[in-house]
C-alpha cells in the first residue's frame, strides 16, 4: 500500500526537505503541499491523503485550527501528524484535542519522520508515553467534561476496564496479559471503545479518559 501525504509548512525549504525524505521511500507518495493553514485544508480536501504533516505555526490559519477543520469533516479520513520546532505542552495538548494522531519535532532524524508517517497511516497514534501522560494530566484539569459523561455509560464493564488501562499507559500485550486474553481480542475491545466514543485513535481515548473523570491526574482510576 502506498501512503499518500500532504505537507503543510509555511517555509518552502522545509517542505522541500520533507518531500525529499518521504519521496525517497518506495511506499510513500507526496500528494500535495500547502504554505498556510487555509491551503492545507483545501489541499487535503482535494487530494484526500492518508496523512497530513502539519506545522503548528502558519499564517492565515494555524496548524491546530487547520487540524480541527480537516478532522471535523466526515468525508475526509486523513490523519494529522503535527510537526513543530516547539516542544510546548500547550501546543501538544491542543493538537491532541483537535484530533491529531501524533506529534513530532522537526529536528527528529529522517528515519523517525518516515516511521511516524507509516505508524499514523496504519491508524495508530504516535506520541511518547511520557509526553502523553504529562501533557494530558496537566491540561485535563483545565478542560474537563462533566464527571458523569453519558458516553461512559455506553461502554461495557470490560470496555471501561480497557479504556482505563489505555489511559494509564498499558500496551496491547500488557493488556492481554492482564485480562488473560489474546492481543487480537484486546484490539477488538479497543476498536469497540473508539467506535462507541467516536474517537479516532488511542491518543484521543487517553484524552477522553482523563477529561471524563474515569482517570484522574496522578494516575488514580475513578
Amino acid at each position: 500500500m502506498t501512503v499518500r501525504v500532504v505537507i503543510a509548512d509555511d517555509q518552502a525549504v522545509v517542505r522541500a526537505g520533507l518531500s525529499l525524505i518521504l519521496s525517497a521511500q518506495d511506499d510513500i507518495e507526496v500528494a500535495g503541499e500547502a504554505g498556510d493553514g487555509d491551503e492545507a485544508v483545501a489541499v487535503t480536501s482535494a487530494t484526500r491523503p492518508d496523512v497530513v504533516l502539519m506545522d503548528v505555526q502558519m499564517p492565515k490559519l494555524d496548524g491546530i485550527a487547520a487540524t480541527r477543520a480537516i478532522l471535523e469533516r466526515h468525508d475526509v479520513a486523513s490523519r494529522v501528524l503535527i510537526l513543530t520546532t516547539f516542544e510546548r505542552d500547550d501546543y501538544v495538548f491542543e493538537a491532541l484535542r483537535a484530533g491529531a494522531s501524533g506529534f513530532l519535532l522537526k529536528n527528529s532524524p529522517p528515519e523517525d519522520l518516515v516511521r511516524a508517517v507509516r505508524v499514523v497511516a496504519e491508524g495508530e497514534a504516535l506520541l511518547a508515553p511520557a509526553v502523553t501522560r504529562r501533557v494530558i494530566e496537566g491540561y485535563a484539569k483545565i478542560t474537563s467534561r462533566p464527571p458523569d459523561d453519558p458516553l461512559l455509560a455506553t461502554l461495557t464493564e470490560r470496555e471501561t476496564e480497557v479504556l482505563r488501562a489505555l489511559a494509564l499507559g498499558r500496551t496491547n500485550s500488557e493488556l492481554a496479559a492482564d485480562l488473560g486474553v489474546g492481543e487480537g481480542t484486546v484490539k477488538t475491545h479497543v476498536s469497540h471503545v473508539l467506535g462507541k466514543l467516536g474517537l479516532r485513535d488511542r491518543v484521543q481515548a487517553v484524552v477522553f479518559a482523563y477529561e471524563s473523570g474515569l482517570v484522574t491526574p496522578g494516575g488514580a482510576a475513578a
